[in-house]
């Protein structure tokens, strides 16, 4: 049984997507250690509540309008780098998940496991520590030793995901059509794909390419 303090943890929860707050919301009023301080549907609201209330963990959107959770997760963090915050996604991909790490998130929380894991997630990194999501955890951990993609091969596949053969590829990124040749055949390998289009449901799923707008 977890011993909760006279102060209850402060949250801020940063989505778009109204149900989703409320339904954090209602999670939060169930916890007699929690409270919620505040609720942001963007970015820029969420950097001008965080100054306004300075919770002790902000749970952050990746994807949302005027400002994305990863830049006002990093502005956040520039400006109070002891701030607590959780990315809240739907995005599983390693790559996703790796970047909001090293950006400096303290957890990785799916949406699609919030009613099971929220509750834990908020008291581990309230007491100091990172929680990700186990099925996240276990793809990073799967990586750990893998060759990434260059910054070329992200291009090259991105333009791959857009359609059209090796030739058009190569036209609209002004390169030879044996240099895109020799880039997809390292795509292949590094993804441990069998074919083009196999490649791509690969990058969109580990988060290399964006699979939503």
């Amino acid at each position: 049984m977890p011993e909760f303090n006279d102060r209850p943890i402060r949250l801020l929860v940063v989505d778009d997507h109204p149900m989703v707050r409320m339904g954090i919301g209602a999670i939060i009023a169930g916890q007699p250690d929690m409270t919620l301080v505040a609720e942001a549907a963007d970015g820029l609201e969420a950097l001008s509540l965080y100054e306004q209330h300075r919770p002790d963990i902000t749970l952050m959107d990746l994807q949302m309008p005027r400002m994305d959770g990863m830049v006002a997760m990093a502005e956040i963090l520039k400006r109070s780098p002891s701030a607590r915050i959780m990315v809240l996604t739907t995005y599983r991909g390693d790559v996703h998940a790796l970047r909001a790490l090293k950006t400096g998130a303290s957890g990785y929380l799916l949406k699609s496991t919030i009613r099971k894991e929220f509750v834990t997630a908020v008291r581990s990194v309230h007491a100091g520590k990172r929680f990700v999501a186990p099925e996240v955890a276990l793809e990073l951990s799967l990586r750990v030793t893998e060759d990434g993609l260059s910054a070329r091969e992200v291009e090259v596949i991105g333009e791959v995901a857009a359609g059209g053969p090796n030739k058009q590829v190569a036209d609209r990124l002004g390169v030879s059509e044996e240099t895109v040749k020799t880039h997809m055949k390292s795509i292949l390998v590094k993804l441990g794909a069998r074919d083009r289009l196999q490649a791509v449901i690969i990058a969109m799923r580990r988060g290399i390419l964006n699979s939503e707008p």
